[in-house]
């Protein structure tokens, strides 16, 4: 281990990280596009595009000088008082972009952030019309909304990765996504028995992403939607994960032909280049914060929102889902997934393949434990792959810029590692 990870590692605690059992860390000293470049010299093909963020390949170009050339300029200023031009030109292209409901931009530094901020808006949306009953939430079991405290009151307070929190955190209503008719009408009778109390509804549009990469069809999206409308719930889209072409569409919403009141973005939207996030909501909902009474106004405020280096980058990123025919790329990706991934059926530790967009994923028996998945990561490691399985999931997010021969060493090495693993 390099003497200047073994040294921090004294004083670094990781994330989502047991740490008295942690494997090694391994120290990256460059990347560029998919290959992560290690201190002993030896690459590593990553998978996952550094938690689905740098979908236009690490060190993009086009991205990196739009953030030298910013930073000659002016790094930082406050967005309280003070504009500055890469963050209200963001604002515009956003706008433009999402789906036309969407028209106010307020800027924050993560997802999870971006997660409260739409909690406050809604909860706030509602006290501003005089309405104080409405102030809860619906979510929907294993969700992943982030690890703050609201957005960590929305996941799954059973299985989730935050339940040690449960009394401690605010309690929602937390629901199974409907599948079928009957469940539907059982659905719709719950939230009509108590949507009085209900500010809004979030949910990860067609793909659940940190709860198990569950999938689910563009029309009970549009179903959700729909009893939502009807019981005047405000629909929040959490789009961090899913938007920017992820799924086959810009964003995952656009395939169900909805308009949420309130959608969030992160992760992708500066390519992965720096941290950025965006909440966006409808001008319905902004019109009630407008009053001569100063506490009507939407009091948050994060240090480094609208950041000009961020935006900078968001709106490099921007340029390139403009110029490139990405969706396009997203389309091949999965086909190309969606063919390899059949193959590993034929393991008995596989129980289901599915493939969505730019998104593979490859489920285990439930019997696959800590200990097999260390090992699985370290030859994954060996195989010159970077990839972390989760919990009983392998799963695949590269990022858009990977070309079939990449995707191939991917491929290749999660079949040597099955086939280690076999029943």
């Amino acid at each position: 281990m390099s003497n200047w990870v073994q040294k921090g590692l004294e004083d670094v605690w990781l994330p989502y990280t047991q740490m008295q059992i942690a494997p090694e860390t391994l120290p990256v000293i460059s990347a560029k596009n998919v290959t992560l470049k290690l201190e002993d010299g030896s690459e590593l093909i990553d998978s996952f595009s550094s938690w689905w963020s740098t979908c236009h390949g690490y060190q993009n170009d086009h991205i990196v000088n739009a953030i030298k050339e910013q930073s000659s300029e002016l790094c930082h200023v406050m967005f309280a008082g003070l504009a500055n031009k890469q963050a209200y030109k963001l604002a515009n292209r956003l706008v433009e972009i999402t789906p036309d409901k969407l028209q106010k931009v307020f800027f924050a530094e993560s997802g999870s952030v971006a997660v409260e901020v739409a909690m406050k808006m809604a909860a706030q949306y509602w006290y501003n019309k005089n309405n104080t009953h409405k102030h809860k939430f619906i979510s929907f079991y294993n969700a992943y909304h982030g690890d703050t405290m609201g957005a960590m009151s929305l996941a799954d307070p059973d299985d989730g990765m935050h339940r040690a929190f449960n009394k401690f955190m605010p309690r929602q209503y937390v629901m199974q996504i409907p599948t079928d008719e009957y469940e539907f009408s059982e659905f719709e009778e719950t939230v009509k028995g108590i949507h009085h109390t209900v500010a809004g509804m979030i949910i990860e549009p067609l793909v659940q992403c940190a709860g198990g990469f569950k999938f689910y069809s563009a029309d009970t999206l549009a179903e959700i939607y729909r009893i939502c409308r009807k019981y005047d719930i405000l629909f929040i889209a959490d789009e961090i994960a899913t938007g920017f072409c992820r799924t086959g569409s810009l964003f995952a919403c656009n395939e169900a032909s909805i308009e949420p009141d309130i959608m969030c973005l992160g992760k992708s939207l500066t390519g992965g280049h720096v941290a950025l996030a965006a909440t966006i909501a409808s001008d319905e909902i902004f019109d009630t914060f407008l009053s001569d009474n100063l506490y009507n106004a939407f009091m948050h405020g994060p240090t480094f929102m609208g950041n000009p280096l961020a935006c900078a980058a968001a709106n490099a990123s921007l340029d390139l889902f403009e110029s490139n025919n990405i969706i396009q790329r997203v389309d091949e990706i999965e086909l190309y997934l969606s063919e390899s991934f059949q193959e590993f059926r034929k393991y008995g530790i596989v129980t289901d393949v599915r493939v969505k967009g730019a998104i593979g994923v490859i489920e285990l028996d439930e019997s696959i434990g800590w200990h097999e998945i260390f090992r699985m990561r370290q030859l994954f490691i060996e195989n010159g792959v970077w990839l972390r399985p989760f919990g009983n999931i392998i799963y695949v997010m590269p990022s858009f810029t990977i070309n079939n021969n990449e995707l191939d060493m991917i491929i290749n090495s999660i079949d040597k590692v099955l086939a280690v693993f076999n029943k």
